[in-house]
């Protein structure tokens, strides 16, 4: 969901599947591996090109940050709920406590910046 890969996409090929591809940029390069269209929203407001420009950059900088400090967590538990072994796998009682303090998280994130923005 998060990489915009099926588990049947062509490139998941011997060795290769989906876990393995996630497994092998976690964490450091996991923001390569990330659908594009998850990191990027347009701004709308117009105060001409140059500044238009410079503030979408910083936008999109701090959007690909913020995105990689939620990201990351999120696809351990893909991870972890993706083990071979089911005695391997967190529980799902874990899983849900632990996504719903990303979640948490996040929207406080969220929150903050708009009271910034204001």
């Amino acid at each position: 969901m998060f990489t915009g890969k099926r588990p049947t996409d062509d490139m998941f090929k011997d060795d290769l599947n989906i876990h393995r591809f996630v497994s092998m940029a976690f964490p450091n390069q996991i923001m390569d591996i990330v659908n594009p269209s998850l990191l990027f929203e347009e701004e709308t407001e117009d105060n001409g090109i140059e500044e238009s420009l410079r503030r979408n950059f910083e936008f999109q900088l701090n959007n690909k940050r913020k995105m990689e400090d939620f990201l990351v967590p999120v696809m351990r538990i893909g991870l972890m709920c993706s083990k071979t072994y089911p005695r391997e796998r967190m529980a799902m009682n874990d899983v849900v406590n632990d996504l719903k303090a990303i979640r948490d998280s996040f929207l406080k994130s969220n929150d903050r910046n708009k009271q910034r923005r204001r």
